[in-house]
């Protein structure tokens, strides 16, 4: 089973895997633990990661990035406005609402949505870990953050079954983040609380998260982001200085140039790396627009000026999370500094004035959400044993249930069902009154952020059909899952039949929670009354909800009761019945629509595939042309007739100008069709070398072989006297036979030039040793016989005086030779008698 957990960045990818000995950062085909999040789309095929971020610069309107800021969002979104301006790619609204990006692909062009488009990196980082593990990875943990809505979570479980993974857990980013930075630590308090403030200014967000820490836990307290402050905010304010500059300067306008943007893009981004650590920097460019070289500098001081716009927004989030945890600076024990965007010296200087303490760089900002992810992946499954430790994870947002009460023209009702802070994953009841079909709406409630939409859901609960007419009870389950989606998992309808009471002498009753038996009172105000006649219905919006975690419903809890007499109160048959209930999300990936998207990502990835074969394939002819010419100069030049030397070069040079003309783009086949046809020339010259290179040690081989055979029959050493004279003389006659081959193979094969096909083939000698090893190994090897056993010369016992038994002797006593005095028998015939009796004495024994 994989343990993997991806960071999927906005600019760059991480992925991490779990072993034996820890969490290890996995490394690309280029050997960088950093991967970028491009898609590049070529004539034939796609180009992802590394390999599209090499061909980005070549085809930028091709090349799609920062694919996070279009997930789940709508075309009207005004931050995804504001992105479209910078992005080099086109992008269009689709027929729901939701953006489609325009590209060339193939010849022709094609949409994607950007669910695709993810999946595409996910499947790129699958394949960087699979060839790491060398083993399929299906089973993983995908880092997302924290301000992602419900759309968003699904858009990225959709993206991650189109390339073949199945989440675990979609793991919040400061989650990840706090989990990597507790797990390891020892010194954690039992009963004091550790609070850490964490701060991730990521490419395009910033997310401050404040946590509390024991022993072997730990707990969100309170999250806070800003979902478009990030380190790419800084890389816009140097390309807007710089593009006005050089607009003055050297009069060109990059705007009107893709290319020219993106480069500038480029430098700006290292211009920003350089003076995180320097106090002034350069930047240079050549041929930038119209053959132009431009050149530019500015100093840190400048920078914080033109950026000013963009600092002021750092401290929002951080006075956010506090209040919502609770705290005071003074209580924030440490300050950990985590994300790329986080070296600006700037955002350092406002979050050491914010905290009065200096942040911490404990971790590695970079690589610390893939490592918490792989983490929590370990934790989740059952191939790790990891040290106990509980993630208390708290939802970022309130949730909230809608619905129309049966009365005609009345107000929907609503109520919270997971507030805000609410632990993941939770399941939580609802108890409904209706007469009819149910529509209930999810939705999103004090968000305080304009960007996520209010309405996440609707669920059509019914129909269904009460059996006495009168308005059903229905048990509605809402579930918010391990992902962060909040669903309606089932409803079912309750009813109750009441029997006759039964009298008992001051018992309590002994069936008081059977299955299909409830002993709760039939109080409305257990659950969600939505059009009550009683007068408790009033009270009941605020207590709608009773949760599932750990305990039971109210409705199946058994309730004592007060009883003065001897009649048990009356009990009630509850009959439970399955209510349909069907889900519309709004925006969400159809399962038609899901299949399709994973055919169309099977049959890209097996083009670009067949692709890379033909590419390896076409690589092959071209090594083979300038190799095998080089060596027919140098190597092969004795083993080559001049007519053919000067024949395989023309056709070399044939097949080079046909690779760079009309054989530029062609199939597979074709490229091996190509590469073999050289073959068929080049192998025998090819093969004449070898001959000849390996030929010496063959045959010192098969002549020390020869040799140490005939030494050693022909030998007087101890250890071959017990080996016949015949045999011996068969091994000679063998090896003499084997030299006089080789002397033959050997006169002829000299007196042939080297470019003419050898007769003495290092095969065969090898093959000629083999055979004299098989014949004369055996004979040689021949084991001593074994030495004959000596025997003993028999022993002859003295002579003994003959005695007579008396009548009263046993004749135990006669066999044992005992005398009439009861004396034992001379030494050597008790020895004797002992020897015949061992064998009788047994039984007797034991019996």
């Amino acid at each position: 089973m994989s343990v993997v957990g991806f960071d999927l960045g906005n600019e760059s990818c991480i992925v991490a895997v779990a072993r034996q000995r820890g969490i290890d950062v996995v490394l690309n085909e280029e050997s960088k633990r950093e991967t970028p999040a491009i898609v590049c789309f070529g004539d034939k095929q796609r180009f992802i990661g590394t390999a599209g971020a090499a061909s980005s610069t070549m085809n930028p309107k091709n090349s799609i990035s920062q694919i996070k800021r279009l997930l789940g969002r709508k075309f009207s979104d005004p931050e995804l406005q504001n992105d479209l301006a910078s992005f080099p790619f086109r992008v269009t609204e689709g027929p729901d609402g939701f953006p489609l990006v325009h590209v060339r692909f193939l010849g022709e062009e094609r949409t994607f949505t950007p669910t695709q488009l993810l999946a595409m990196v996910l499947s790129n980082l699958k394949g960087i870990a699979e060839g790491n593990l060398k083993a399929a990875v299906v089973d993983c943990c995908i880092g997302i953050p924290v301000y992602f809505s419900d759309l968003q979570r699904r858009a990225v479980l959709d993206a991650a079954t189109i390339a073949g993974l199945r989440p675990l857990r979609l793991f919040h980013e400061t989650t990840a983040t706090a989990l990597a930075y507790g797990i390891y630590k020892t010194d954690l308090p039992e009963h004091d609380q550790l609070n850490v403030a964490f701060v991730d200014v990521g490419h395009a967000s910033m997310q401050v998260s404040i946590v509390g820490y024991k022993k072997g836990q730990l707990k969100m307290l309170s999250h806070a982001y800003d979902r478009s402050l990030g380190g790419r905010d800084f890389d816009e304010a140097l390309f807007k200085h710089f593009a006005a500059k050089f607009k003055e300067e050297y009069k060109i306008d990059v705007y009107q140039n893709a290319r020219a943007c993106l480069r500038l893009r480029v430098a700006c981004e290292k211009l920003k790396k350089m003076l995180s650590a320097n106090p002034e920097a350069p930047l240079n460019i050549e041929c930038l627009m119209d053959e132009k070289d431009v050149r530019g500098f500015i100093k840190r001081e400048e920078f914080e000026q033109i950026s000013a716009p963009v600092l002021e927004r750092v401290k929002g989030p951080l006075e956010k999370a506090l209040a919502e945890a609770g705290l005071t600076t003074d209580s924030v024990h440490f300050v950990e500094v985590v994300g790329s965007g986080s070296r600006v010296p700037a955002i350092i200087k406002i979050i050491t004035e914010f905290f009065g303490k200096e942040p911490r760089r404990t971790m590695n900002a970079s690589e610390c959400v893939a490592r918490g992810c792989a983490l929590q992946c370990a934790i989740l499954s059952p191939t790790f044993k990891v040290r106990e430790f509980q993630v208390n994870d708290g939802f970022p947002f309130s949730i909230a249930l809608s619905w129309k009460p049966d009365s005609q023209n009345s107000e929907p009702q609503h109520t919270v069902v997971f507030p805000k802070g609410n632990a993941i994953p939770s399941v939580k009841a609802l108890t409904f009154y209706r007469s009819s079909t149910l529509e209930v709406d999810v939705l999103y409630i004090d968000t305080g952020d304009s960007q996520i939409p209010q309405k996440i859901s609707t669920y059509t609960i019914g129909p269904f059909q009460p059996s006495k007419g009168e308005k059903a009870k229905l048990k509605v389950k809402v579930r918010l899952n391990i992902h962060g989606i909040v669903t309606v998992d089932s409803a079912m309808m309750l009813e109750e039949d009441v029997e006759v009471p039964v009298s008992s002498v001051n018992e309590a009753p002994k069936d008081a929670t059977k299955m299909d038996t409830d002993d709760a009172p039939s109080d409305p105000s257990s659950g969600t009354d939505v059009n009550m006649q009683e007068p408790k219905s009033a009270d009941t919006t605020e207590g709608a909800t009773a949760a599932e975690n750990g305990a039971q419903d109210p409705e199946e809890k058994s309730v004592p009761m007060e009883t003065d007499a001897k009649v048990e109160p009356s009990k009630k048959k509850v009959k439970k019945t399955a209510v349909p209930v069907h889900e519309l999300v709004y925006g969400a990936l159809p399962a038609a629509e899901l299949e399709k998207a994973v055919e169309k990502e099977y049959e890209m990835a097996l083009q670009d595939r067949v692709m890379e074969e033909t590419k390896e394939k076409k690589n092959a002819v071209e090594a083979y042309v300038y190799d095998m010419r080089n060596k027919l100069y140098d190597k092969y030049n004795d083993f080559v007739t001049p007519e053919e030397k000067e024949g395989l070069i023309a056709r070399l040079q044939v097949v080079e100008d046909w690779l760079y003309e009309d054989g530029e783009d062609e199939t597979k086949g074709v490229y091996i069709a190509k590469l073999e046809e050289l073959k068929k020339i080049g192998d025998p010259i090819e093969a004449r070398c070898k001959e000849w290179t390996d030929r010496g040690s063959a045959v010192d081989q098969l002549v020390y072989c020869i040799n140490s055979f005939r030494e050693a029959a022909l030998s007087n050493d101890q250890k071959f006297e017990h080996i016949e004279i015949s045999e011996k003389q068969k091994v000679i006659n063998e090896c003499s036979e084997a030299e006089n081959w080789l002397r033959e193979r050997k006169q002829q094969q000299d007196a042939l030039p080297k470019f003419a096909n050898p007769v003495l083939l290092v095969s065969d000698l090898k093959k000629k040793a083999e055979t004299l090893d098989r014949f004369c190994k055996p004979i040689m090897t021949k084991p001593k016989p074994a030495p004959k056993p000596q025997t003993p010369p028999p022993q002859t016992p003295p002579p003994q005086p003959e005695t007579r038994a008396p009548e009263s002797q046993t004749p135990e006593q006669q066999q044992n030779g005992a005398g009439a005095t009861g004396e034992p028998a001379s030494e050597g015939g008790a020895q004797e008698a002992s020897g015949e009796q061992m064998d009788t004495d047994k039984p007797e024994n034991s019996a």
